[in-house]
This record gives structure tokens, sequence and C-alpha cells, in this order.
């Protein structure tokens, strides 16, 4: 793999978006002056006519899932699956992003790119080869005008990518990876000398240096292949070239992180956990817990 693939994979999308209905109805609505307010919610501030709200409703109800947020856009309230503003809470006190380049890798629909806007950081760049996803921050972007960028490329890609980064965000996605290890050989090979990977990751409890795999599903997710104990995730970060490893924080998803609103099609958290027993997922495995690192070189 060499930027040869990159390239191609921007060229897709620019090829796809030209003909796209939904892109051509974002790029169709008008460049308003509008404030952009970064709290909790992504707030969205202008006075806007009636026709353009309910065509702005239209295209965010056209978006749907809309898994990560909350996002408010001229009172137009994007009540997401995820309150990501708790794991962005969670782990603000551990970082400083003040004039550093910085990669959000699994970026999803950038409200994370959005809250990292408060600490000045020099440049954000966020992968994601979703495209849905890039729609939706286009959508956001469209009215914010941030300076933020988004490549729908995925974390095999970063290594390749035409500079390396300060600081990398990889949230919820190395159990998704069959080869976890060489998915942090990537990051370790994107970041410069003096950087750091902020990771999180599904974790079970134990002292013992072994992964969950789990037979069909993980909490009804089909691509969740690994899920390690604390002290495998260490064996894997020194295997792929961290010499330093240090946990920030853990973190047990709840009903008010993460449940059904009408911005989604389909189920969340309360269908993913056993009724009778809720520290059990509906397979049987422990419910999800989650723990934060920090990684260097």
């Amino acid at each position: 793999m060499n930027l040869d693939v990159i390239r191609d994979e921007r060229k897709k999308w620019m090829s796809w978006k030209n003909t796209a209905p939904i892109f051509k109805s974002i790029s169709e609505l008008e460049h308003i002056d509008s404030t952009l307010e970064i709290n909790d919610t992504i707030v969205l501030k202008a006075d806007i006519e009636q026709n353009l709200s309910e065509k702005i409703k239209e295209i965010a109800l056209a978006l749907r899932p809309w898994r990560k947020g909350p996002f408010n856009i001229f009172n137009l309230l994007i009540d997401s699956e995820w309150k990501s503003n708790i794991k962005y809470n969670l782990l603000e006190p551990y970082f400083n992003l003040e004039n550093k380049t910085v990669a959000d890798v699994g970026c999803n629909n950038g409200y994370y790119m959005f809250r990292m806007l408060e600490q000045k950081p020099k440049k954000i760049v966020g992968f994601d080869p979703s495209a849905t996803y890039k729609l939706q921050f286009d959508f956001i972007n469209h009215f914010a005008k941030t300076d933020i960028e988004y490549e729908l490329l995925g974390v095999e890609h970063l290594e390749f990518y035409e500079h390396k980064f300060d600081t990398i965000f990889c949230l919820g996605v190395l159990y998704h990876r069959t080869d976890p290890i060489s998915m942090l050989k990537s990051l370790k090979k994107s970041i410069n000398k003096d950087g750091e990977v902020i990771l999180d990751t599904f974790m079970i409890d134990g002292d013992e240096s072994i992964a969950l795999c789990p037979e069909k599903s993980y909490s009804k997710i089909p691509n969740v292949h690994f899920v390690p104990t604390v002290p495998a995730l260490k064996s894997w970060s020194h295997k792929a070239g961290f010499s330093e490893f240090e946990v920030l924080t853990y973190s047990t998803t709840s009903n008010d992180e993460q449940r059904k609103t009408d911005w989604i099609e389909g189920q969340s958290l309360e269908d993913f956990l056993d009724p009778k027993d809720l520290t059990k997922t509906v397979e049987g495995y422990p419910a999800p817990k989650r723990v934060y690192i920090r990684l260097k070189i």
C-alpha cells in the first residue's frame, strides 16, 4: 500500500458524491452567517427562514442513523444514540491539544473533532471510511465552516498519510480489527517521536493476558473480534513497539450514555443486554466495559 491507494480512495469519493442526491441537497443549502458554540451539545445559531428550517430537518432525517452527538442546528436538536459528551468529558482532563497536529481515527460524524476545537490545535484530521458519517460531517460543517479535514480512509491507511501526528485518538476501533497488533503498529508508525495515542476499547476483567473472542457477536455487534484484559492490551501494545502504556480511566456503558432516540433506526443498548441480568450481554458475555489508554513510543 502507498499514497496511490489514498489518492484512489479520494477519487472514488469525489466521483460518488457528485452523483449522490443527498450530497447535492447539502451542497445546495445556502451559506448563512451562523455562530458555532462548543459545549456538551455542538450548537449552531442563526436566524433562518421557516422553509430553510424545514429543509435542514428533512436532510438531517435522511442522514440517519446519527450515532454520535448531540448537535443542535438552528434549534433542531439531533439527539444522537450516544451522548458522546460523556466520553469526551471523561477523557478531556488527560490531554492538551494546543498547537498540535491531531488525528481522530474512526471519527464518525466528527463530534469529538468539533469539541477539540476548544483546545486550539494546529490541525485536526478525521479518518473514517463511512460515506454516511462523512455526509453528516459535511452537513454540520457546511454551516460551522471549520478547517477540520475529513478523510474517507481507515486506520490501515494512516501510516501512509502525508504527515505524522502529535496526538492520535482511536476510540472504539480496536475491537473491530481482526489483527489488533497490526493496527497498533499502524498507529505507532503514524505519530511523531514525542507523540501519543489515546485509545479506548472494550475490555474484560482479569489479571491474565487473555482475550474474549466472541463466537458470532458481542452485545449484538457482529464485528467484535477480541475483547482483551488490560494485561493482554498492554502485551499487544508492547509487541507493537510502544514502550509507555498508561491506563487513564475506565467506564461502563449505561442506558444514559447509549439509548434509542428518534434519530436512529434500530436497536440500542437496552436491546443488547440480558434483560434478566444487566451485567451480561444477550449472548451471555460480560456487559460492555471500556478502558482508556495513553500509548507512547
